[in-house]
């Protein structure tokens, strides 16, 4: 979960099939630290977060490539894809949308219509898919209510288990539809206008909305060529919708939150579409 790959890669095989253990004596050394610190959790997360072997750079070169081609041995920082959850809910705090409610009923957040229909039985009381909303639809994942005949589509697209087994170790892929679902999602793309809000709010000036908008997804500002190709995109987008009402209205109304009617409307969709571009960068989907 924190390095993407275990101190051994065959975590759900603990027998003389799986792999043996990278670095035994760390293993040994954290299982007693996690054992002393009375089991906690954080603590051990805490822990591995701000070592110095988290806190490396990805960045590689050809020796580093050469020696450990699998960084099983962590010579550099770790770099992959984040889990389904993470993605929507990266996207949601992001934004601002997310809501930091602790507890509670399970909540349906958006979903494709028909998907619960498709399974069901005539009798079942999940039958038909009565889809959440105010702030229900933007609980953190964890909270999402799972139907295991059709678990959550947005989910699984990010190779959520269907939860029918226990899966030790997920699996990663890379497809067009995962892209499909971040830059049309409801979800993601209501997530992109909130956080385009939020950065025409912050300021009136171009270069310190984007740093508004970086930051909040990227944990840093752009660089000089980075800058010149977003702020392209942006002129780009703010010459169509200028001319194209329709279409920035339609843009600006994704999903079930109300757009700030007081912006400038094909200025406000030019945003939302540059946050839509920033929100799917590899750099924010991958930890």
């Amino acid at each position: 979960q924190v390095f993407g790959t275990g101190l051994t890669s065959t975590a759900e095989d603990f027998g003389s099939q799986g792999e043996a253990p990278s670095h035994p004596q760390l293993l040994d050394w954290l299982a007693v630290e996690f054992r002393e610190s009375a089991w906690d959790m954080k603590h051990i997360f805490r822990l591995m977060l701000t070592s110095a072997t988290y806190r490396q750079q990805a960045r590689t070169n050809q020796l580093k490539i050469k020696k450990d081609p699998n960084n099983r041995l962590v010579s550099r920082g770790p770099r992959f894809r984040m889990d389904g959850e993470m993605v929507r809910d990266h996207a949601l705090a992001a934004s601002g949308l997310l809501s930091r409610r602790v507890g509670g009923s399970s909540v349906k957040p958006y979903q494709p219509s028909g998907v619960w229909e498709a399974v069901a039985m005539d009798g079942s009381n999940t039958r038909f898919y009565q889809q959440g909303s105010g702030t229900d639809l933007y609980r953190r994942s964890l909270y999402t209510f799972w139907k295991r005949a059709a678990p959550p589509p947005g989910l699984l697209l990010f190779n959520a288990p269907t939860r029918e087994e226990c899966t030790v170790r997920r699996e990663r892929t890379n497809t067009p539809l995962q892209a499909l679902l971040t830059l049309n999602g409801t979800q993601f793309f209501e997530a992109a206008r909130h956080l385009a809000q939020r950065s025409m709010h912050s300021s009136h000036v171009l270069e310190e909305r984007l740093n508004f908008m970086t930051f909040h997804l990227l944990s840093r500002f752009l660089q000089k060529d980075e800058r010149e190709v977003v702020r392209g995109a942006y002129e780009d987008y703010l010459q169509f919708y200028v001319t194209h009402d329709e279409e920035a209205k339609k843009a600006l109304s994704v999903g079930d939150s109300k757009p700030d009617g007081a912006l400038p409307q094909a200025e406000f969709a030019a945003w939302t579409m540059v946050a839509n571009q920033l929100m799917n960068l590899d750099e924010v989907l991958n930890k």
